[in-house]
């Protein structure tokens, strides 16, 4: 069956899509690990649409927020998850998209207008200090991506009150403290995560 939403310590997470712009070595996609975030199995058999999702939330309110973060990149999917975002915030809810900061790229114009008042935070996995560790550990498909992620980071809080770059303390080549630094730069705040540590 296939695992929609799935709730970690207070907050409910959104599998919407196992599409992605990226092929990170380190995502449990591509690891040993496979498709299991904590005891949920996040492979999906379809794309799940609008009212699916929503059926699968209950109270928005119940949770500390809603997180758009599943097996993919949920802004593949942006129709499906503004629309879901719309009826979140007028339930009450919050909303958090953890992305690959490549949505821009992707849809070929700047998003985050449409994203503005319908999403709370967003979590944007930086992941390296430069363009040549990026391109090692996230193997991007798109040509342009290191600079449309940095632009996509630098253009987001004029639209979106929180927003926090992260990257994996324990990658090859990762210099943590550069990434905060870039973050920093870019007008954004900044997270450490850790290696094979998800949700």
């Amino acid at each position: 069956m296939t695992q929609i939403a799935y709730p970690i310590r207070n907050s409910l997470y959104l599998n919407i899509t196992d599409r992605c712009t990226l092929e990170c070595r380190f995502c449990p996609k591509h690891t040993a690990q496979g498709p299991v975030v904590h005891e949920y199995d996040l492979s999906l058999d379809h794309r799940p649409e609008v009212e699916e999702i929503i059926a699968t939330i209950g109270d928005p309110t119940a949770y500390e927020e809603i997180v758009f973060c599943g097996f993919g990149e949920p802004t593949l999917r942006l129709k499906v998850l503004l629309e879901v975002a719309r009826w979140i915030k007028q339930h009450g809810g919050k909303v958090r998209i953890n992305t690959d900061g490549l949505a821009n790229l992707v849809n070929k114009r700047n998003v985050l207008p449409e994203m503005q008042g319908l999403v709370d935070s967003l979590s944007v996995s930086l992941n390296a200090q430069n363009e040549e560790v990026y391109a090692r550990h996230c193997q991007p498909a798109l040509p342009g991506s290191w600079q449309a992620l940095l632009d996509f980071l630098a253009e987001a809080p004029k639209y979106i009150p929180k927003v926090t770059a992260t990257a994996i303390d324990g990658l090859e080549g990762v210099d943590i403290q550069a990434c905060e630094k870039l973050a920093t730069k870019l007008g954004v705040a900044f997270r450490r995560r850790e290696l094979d540590k998800v949700g």
